[in-house]
């Protein structure tokens, strides 16, 4: 309810305001004190009087506060000159947003996981918890943050069925290329060379750049322990898989 009028405008006590708008008056008082909303008016008495003016900021403040600004870019943006602070601010937002976005698709992969892990071994104990851990921290330190985008898409882009098809030929084809270098086939045989062409085709329904193969490569020539922890195979027997694959790809 509107108590009073200045020059035929509107005017709102703080505890008016806070009735009409739904925001505490204890949040109007911080508003106030960082800068962020102040009384356009103040009453011989001192008491603060808001305008309509001074509503649609608080409108603005409060849409803002709902996409997950915080309170300090907010200020800079309504504050900044033109249209264009504003925009950069959204833009800002909704890249952290993409971000976390990102972050929670690994968490939610990274769970299931877990979840999968204990159905078929009735536990997880903790040395898997703590290879797991590796991996998420290997896999930021190793891929750039469209990187990740870029893989998460294509995964969803997959789906959960295509996944684990993929898993299953993947595994197919790391049994059939230690075979290979258990029996000293050479590189530029045809069987290398038809294997090398296999993987780098099942590689790339996760990789649609460079970039992320090169990235994937790096993370697995510098950690090839950490990760063969999760892998039934040893780290030895993955590192020799991958010299063959190389070679033989430098003959293909």
């Amino acid at each position: 309810m509107v108590g009073m009028e200045q020059h035929g405008e509107a005017l709102w006590s703080i505890g008016e305001l806070a009735a009409a708008t739904g925001v505490t008056v204890r949040a109007l008082h911080y508003y106030d004190s960082i800068g962020l909303l102040r009384a356009t008016v103040r009453t011989a008495a001192g008491h603060r009087r808001y305008t309509e003016q001074d509503l649609r900021r608080l409108y603005c403040i409060r849409t803002l506060r709902s996409l997950g600004v915080p309170l300090g870019d907010i200020a800079t943006a309504l504050d900044g000159a033109g249209p264009g602070s504003l925009q950069r601010l959204l833009l800002r937002q909704l890249a952290a947003l993409d971000d976390q976005a990102l972050q929670l698709k690994q968490l939610q992969r990274t769970i299931r996981e877990l979840l999968e892990r204990i159905s078929s071994h009735g536990h997880a104990e903790p040395a898997y918890f703590m290879t797991v851990l590796e991996r998420m921290t290997m896999f930021g330190n190793y891929f750039t943050e469209d990187q990740r985008r870029e893989l998460d898409e294509r995964r969803a882009g997959l789906g959960q069925e295509a996944m684990e098809e993929s898993r299953t030929e993947w595994a197919g084809l790391v049994e059939e290329g230690l075979r290979q270098v258990d029996a000293g086939v050479p590189a530029g045989s045809p069987e290398a060379t038809d294997l090398v062409q296999r993987w780098d085709e099942l590689g790339s329904r996760f990789h649609s750049s460079e970039g992320t193969k090169a990235a994937a490569r790096t993370m697995w020539n510098e950690n090839s322990a950490e990760l063969s922890k999760a892998l039934p195979w040893t780290a030895q027997q993955m590192q020799a898989l991958v010299a063959h694959l190389q070679a033989a790809r430098q003959h293909s």
